[in-house]
């Protein structure tokens, strides 16, 4: 049979449109098919009262990879959003990441770094011996305080569970910064794209063509049929039928409310830590783009088990999850002509700009 395409791209996020782009700029033929009813995977926006509405959470782009930067900078005018949340708990406001304002906030006596040092230095030493859970792990990083403030609520919400009960392993490290700088990133580059990243992804996959509504799985040999290499976005055990078993994941569910308000909580991003309140963040999308106007959209994110049908957010990366993701890739790297890409079909979390990266690092000669 002669092939029609030389790629059919399965998912039209940022790796599958990143990949369709180069595709199509090189002179292949290509074919971009997504189950939803649009582009632009989980950095989906859509505007909705002149507000660029982020519908599956926050998305910031940032970056250390020039080529990244210069690659993706075709496609869209960056602003200079910065990100700095902050964290209620207890009523009390707290900067994100833990910097001097956090320690001053959280210390009266703190206000050099060496002070902050001394704090932390003395609160580590209440666990004397190898941490066997994420608490142990948490205070032999940051002490007592910290951890109880800032990290212990929010995560037993993020994973539905008491920190005592989650491997250490999931916090490796927390960055702890001795300046005053309320700055999230490190990054050399951040921003968010003017306009929204739908209007991003469009241009990247303009002259392509594209059918949403299309479910790869509902004729699978038909659309493996149609082209000669396959880029596949979406999860992995799905793809071989879940013939190992499946991968767990969890999941977000969220509540978007317009406001007749111009500016309801002043920051694009506010953490809620405590267990006072069910959800973990709430979202102010308009100072994502520094918006002005008589309204405002905010969005609550609570997260939740994944149940089936349900949107796959987070890897659960314990032994048993390695473990399987790891016999699937085995199996994945047996399809000869199917390249598997992105943090679905890799069971593996990536920052945006990771999956830009691997992307233009792929061959698609």
């Amino acid at each position: 049979m002669v092939k029609k395409y030389d790629y059919l791209i399965v998912g039209a996020g940022l790796f599958g449109a990143t990949i369709a782009e180069r595709a199509h700029r090189a002179g292949k033929s290509v074919l971009v098919i997504d189950k939803r009813n649009h582009i632009a995977g989980n950095i989906y926006t859509e505007n909705q009262h002149g507000i660029n509405v982020h519908k599956y959470g926050a998305h910031i782009f940032h970056t250390d990879y020039d080529d990244v930067w210069q690659y993706i900078n075709q496609f869209a005018e960056f602003n200079r959003f910065t990100n700095s949340p902050i964290a209620i708990f207890d009523g009390k406001v707290y900067n994100m990441p833990f910097n001097m304002n956090t320690f001053a906030k959280i210390w009266d006596d703190c206000i050099t770094p060496a002070d902050a040092i001394k704090h932390i230095k003395k609160e580590r030493q209440e666990i004397t011996h190898p941490p066997t859970n994420l608490e142990e792990q948490a205070i032999s990083l940051v002490g007592r305080t910290i951890y109880e403030i800032l990290i212990k609520g929010y995560t037993e919400k993020q994973w539905g569970r008491p920190c005592t009960k989650l491997p250490a392993f999931i916090i490796k490290r927390l960055p702890v910064r001795l300046t005053y700088d309320n700055n999230y990133f490190n990054d050399k580059y951040q921003g968010i794209p003017i306009g929204g990243y739908t209007k991003m992804v469009e241009k990247m996959l303009s002259g392509i063509e594209v059918r949403l509504n299309t479910d790869f799985f509902k004729d699978k040999a038909k659309y493996q049929s149609l082209a000669s290499h396959i880029v596949y976005t979406g999860p992995l055990d799905e793809y071989f039928d879940y013939q190992l078993g499946e991968l767990e994941w969890r999941s977000l569910k969220f509540e978007t409310k317009v406001l007749d308000e111009e500016n309801h909580q002043g920051c694009a991003v506010v953490n809620y830590t405590g267990h006072d309140v069910e959800y973990t963040r709430v979202i102010e999308h308009k100072h994502f783009e520094f918006g002005t106007g008589p309204k405002t959209i905010i969005t609550y994110e609570y997260p939740s088990a994944y149940r089936k049908g349900a949107e796959k957010y987070y890897t659960v990366n314990n032994k048993q999850n390695d473990q399987l993701a790891d016999a699937y890739r085995k199996l994945a790297r047996k399809e000869s002509n199917v390249i598997f890409g992105g943090r679905l079909a890799e069971y593996q979390y990536y920052d945006m700009d990771d999956v830009i990266k691997k992307a233009l690092d792929t061959d698609i000669s």
